[in-house]
């Protein structure tokens, strides 16, 4: 395989190689990602787990905050714990097909699996629907402290109520995912209805850029067209 990375010698990229090697292809071969792009996202894969010592074998927990809060522009913890969870059910470690699910899920187009995501993100008490509770905490975030403790109460229940009225499309009281999925199909915007999940286009571009993704690199590149 091929050195990629000048910062790993030729003796970690056949380390890297033999661990990652049939990963890789195997991941390729399910994968609207490229290659080169499967094989940049765990060479950084590879780098962070490298930090946790000579026998380490996957990402630490930790690490995956850090790049939410650096890469993505994340600091809210239960995003961050939320999405963890919706792509690895694993509380300390975060393994390399999660990685590669993480930023699949991050690059795709594909509205569907968007929203499967975005429920269970949502969905914090893991009921399978979204009740008012769940609806008026989310709204506490869309509204910043103030003077006026009455007026931000007010928002937050007109708020709340307008969400329900919106995607309680059953009138059950709470929130399905086929209520959820049915405004969404015909909204995509809405997909975030509860608060941010997805890096911008900016933070795309960045991420890109950062981690070498030739297929978005190219997208993003006028002059690739």
């Amino acid at each position: 395989m091929e050195n990629l990375d000048s910062t790993i010698d030729s003796t970690e990229n056949s380390r890297f190689s033999a661990l990652y090697g049939g990963l890789i292809k195997e991941i390729a071969a399910n994968s609207k990602m490229s290659t080169l792009d499967i094989t940049c996202l765990l060479c950084v894969y590879y780098k962070f787990v490298r930090f946790n010592g000579p026998g380490a074998k996957q990402m630490k927990k930790n690490q995956f905050y850090q790049i939410y809060l650096v890469l993505f522009n994340v600091a809210n913890v239960q995003v961050i714990e939320r999405s963890l969870l919706a792509i690895t059910k694993d509380t300390k470690y975060v393994s390399p097909r999660a990685w590669i699910d993480l930023f699949e899920l991050y690059t795709t187009e594909d509205l569907d699996r968007r929203m499967k995501f975005a429920f269970e993100v949502y969905d914090t008490k893991n009921t399978g629907v979204i009740d008012r509770e769940q609806v008026g905490v989310a709204c506490e975030k869309f509204f910043h402290e103030g003077d006026d403790e009455d007026e931000l109460i007010e928002l937050r229940a007109d708020m709340t109520e307008f969400i329900m009225k919106k995607f309680d499309v059953d009138k059950d009281g709470v929130i399905s995912f086929e209520d959820y999925s049915s405004v969404v199909s015909q909204q995509p915007v809405l997909v975030e209805f509860l608060g941010w999940l997805f890096p911008s286009n900016e933070e795309r571009d960045l991420m890109a850029h950062v981690i070498n993704m030739d297929s978005m690199l190219n997208y993003c590149n006028p002059d690739s067209k």
